[in-house]
């Protein structure tokens, strides 16, 4: 697959599932945007895309602040002149629970990051999308669909649940114009996700829930954000990809 010239915006892009989309997407030709709030961790990333040929352009802010998410898709326009693609990829979990008292905290704070700026950088990309013919990839979870493991996640739960269901609503709208839209959802994948939630970090016992008996691994997802993102699926919207191994827990 090639993305010559394409402008990728990924948000979330310092570590994990972002920051191999946005290496695999360098590889490709792409001119890439990686946005993140850890400097350090985005400095990294970047030395890894130049690595592959080209030099990605490093927005450090909050997306889930209005007006860093707006400043942030401007200097994208300013730079490249165009967008191509976004990948929303940024989340995070906090737990919270119905009987500790601290649901509602726990779930302003994750809706906030993983739906509401999810839907306010669609809104704020749609017009440049549109000039473009170009898509959207949503990165969700099957935690949106299944059985949690975990109680304390709900708040998570219900965010990944909400981003599908944005997907088809805003494909339905994006289609009349040419704009794709798309989410994967993974199942456990090996990342610093759950470290930086405060929530453990092996998840190698997660290898006997599945079907195939493996853990994913970030490069799994980043290729199948490519191929959604990517002509060979001009026919696909509306749609939400598993990959999990085979779940046994749906």
């Amino acid at each position: 697959m090639s993305f010559k010239d394409k402008v990728v915006f990924i948000s979330g892009a310092s570590s994990g599932i972002g920051a191999k989309t946005a290496i695999e997407f360098t590889k490709e030709g792409a001119n890439v945007v990686i946005n993140g709030r850890n400097e350090t961790k985005l400095k990294n990333v970047y030395q890894q895309c130049e690595a592959q040929g080209k030099k990605p352009l490093i927005i450090k802010a909050d997306i889930s602040k209005d007006d860093e998410a707006k400043a942030a898709i401007e200097e994208t326009i300013k730079h490249f002149g165009k967008l191509d693609i976004l990948v929303n990829n940024a989340g995070f979990t906090k737990p919270g629970s119905i009987l500790d008292g601290n649901l509602l905290k726990s779930y302003d704070e994750v809706m906030g990051t993983n739906v509401r700026a999810a839907m306010h950088l669609t809104a704020l990309a749609a017009p440049h999308l549109i000039k473009t013919k170009g898509n959207i990839v949503n990165v969700s979870s099957i935690s949106g669909s299944s059985m949690p493991l975990n109680p304390q996640l709900i708040s998570y739960c219900v965010s990944k649940a909400a981003l599908d269901h944005f997907t088809r609503c805003s494909a339905l709208e994006l289609s009349e114009h040419g704009v794709r839209v798309n989410a994967v959802s993974p199942g456990p994948v090996i990342t610093d996700f759950r470290r930086n939630a405060g929530i453990g970090e092996d998840i190698t016992e997660r290898e006997n829930l599945s079907a195939l008996k493996r853990i994913s691994e970030s490069i799994e997802i980043a290729d199948l954000i490519l191929f959604l993102a990517s002509d060979k699926a001009k026919g696909i919207t509306g749609s939400n990809y598993v990959s999990d191994n085979g779940c046994l827990l749906k």
